[in-house]
C-alpha cells in the first residue's frame, strides 16, 4: 500500500476532568489530522467523554483505570456515588465513543497508510493480572495470555502496514527506574510497572508483516510522586519505533498568557515518526511554549 502524505497527530494525555470546548478549537487551530486519547477522563466522567465524543476531527480513544474507577474493583464499587444497578457508566462511555473507542480494537486510515491499534483498556499497570471479573465480563479475557491473543487478533486484521498503538498504561520493557516511562515512582520506588501483554504483543507484531511506527500511552504522570521536582523520561526508541508517554498532568494551567492547554504533537511521514514536541497552547491553538522531545536522526 502506498503511504500518504505527512500527517500531524495530537496526543492528549491523562485528562482528569480538564477538557472543554476550547480544546476542540485549540486542536483545529493547531491543524492536526488525527487526535489520540490515552484515557483517564475522570472517575467514570461520562460528561467529559461526551464532550470528547463530539470532537469533529478523526480520533481514536482508549480508556484508563479512572474510567472504570467505580466498576473494576471491589474497593471502587464500595465507594460508588451512583446506583450501579440503574446505570452502567463504563458501557455508557464506550457507547458514546462508538467506533472511536479502540480498546481491543482498531481504526484504519488507508489514505495515510496508518492503522491505529488499541491495547487492553482500563489498565492499572503492574505485573499482576488485576480485576479478573471485570475483564472476564466485559471482554471475555481472563489473563495476560488471552489479552495478548486478543491484541494480536486485532493486529492481524489491520488494513495498513504501519501501526500506531494506543494504550492507557504503557508496555513493559522500558526500564525499572522511577524516571523511566513506566517506572514505579511511589514507595517503595523502582520497578517496571508496564503492561506485559502490551510488550509481548508489540514484539510479535512484525510476524504479521506490520511495522510499529508509534506507541503512545499515559497513566504514569510526567512529574514523579516521590520527587515532584523530577520528571519522567517521556521518549523511548526501540526497533525504530517511538514510544511516547503523553501523561503531562495537570494538562491545563493558568499563566500570564491565560489558560494554556497541553498536547503532544507528533509528525509522521511515510509511516516514520519525524518529530515530537510537547506544547502548551491557547484556546485558539497558538503555541506559547514548546519543548522538542524527539527528532529523527539525520542519515
Amino acid at each position: 500500500m502506498s503511504i500518504g502524505n505527512r500527517i500531524k497527530v495530537a496526543i492528549v494525555g491523562d485528562v482528569h476532568d480538564q477538557w472543554d470546548e476550547a480544546d476542540h478549537t485549540a486542536l483545529k487551530g493547531l491543524g492536526v489530522d488525527l487526535v489520540l486519547f490515552v484515557g483517564d477522563f475522570g472517575n467514570e466522567a461520562v460528561e467529559v467523554v461526551q464532550k470528547v465524543a463530539s470532537l469533529d476531527l478523526p480520533k481514536a480513544v482508549n480508556l484508563g483505570n479512572h474510567d472504570a474507577w467505580y466498576s473494576a474493583s471491589s474497593w471502587g464499587r464500595s465507594r460508588c456515588p451512583y446506583d450501579r444497578h440503574a446505570e452502567d457508566r463504563v458501557q455508557m462511555q464506550i457507547d458514546l465513543l462508538g467506533e472511536a473507542f479502540v480498546g481491543y480494537g482498531k481504526l484504519d486510515f488507508p489514505a495515510w497508510g496508518i492503522s491505529v491499534v488499541g491495547v487492553r483498556p482500563f489498565s492499572w499497570g503492574g505485573v499482576k493480572w488485576k480485576h479478573r471479573k471485570f475483564y472476564r465480563r466485559r471482554f471475555d479475557v481472563r489473563n495476560f495470555e488471552e489479552s495478548i491473543d486478543r491484541i494480536l487478533q486485532v493486529v492481524e486484521q489491520t488494513v495498513c502496514d504501519h501501526l500506531i498503538f494506543v494504550g492507557h498504561n504503557g508496555p513493559a520493557g522500558m526500564g525499572d527506574q522511577p524516571e523511566d516511562p513506566c517506572g514505579k515512582d511511589w514507595y517503595p520506588a523502582g520497578g517496571d510497572y508496564g503492561d506485559r501483554d502490551f510488550e509481548v504483543a508489540l514484539s510479535k507484531t512484525s510476524t504479521f508483516g506490520k511495522q510499529v511506527s508509534l506507541v503512545t500511552f499515559g497513566h504514569m504522570h510526567h512529574s514523579l510522586r516521590i520527587a515532584p521536582d523530577r520528571t519522567r523520561r517521556t521518549i523511548h526508541i526501540q526497533d525504530q519505533a517511538v514510544y511516547l508517554n503523553a501523561a503531562c498532568a495537570p494538562r491545563i494551567r493558568i499563566t500570564d498568557q491565560g489558560m494554556l492547554r497541553n498536547f503532544s504533537l507528533v509528525t509522521i511521514e511515510a509511516g516514520i515518526v519525524q518529530h515530537c514536541q510537547l506544547v502548551w497552547v491557547t484556546a485558539e491553538g497558538t503555541i506559547v511554549e514548546s519543548k522538542e522531545i524527539y527528532r529523527i536522526p539525520r542519515q
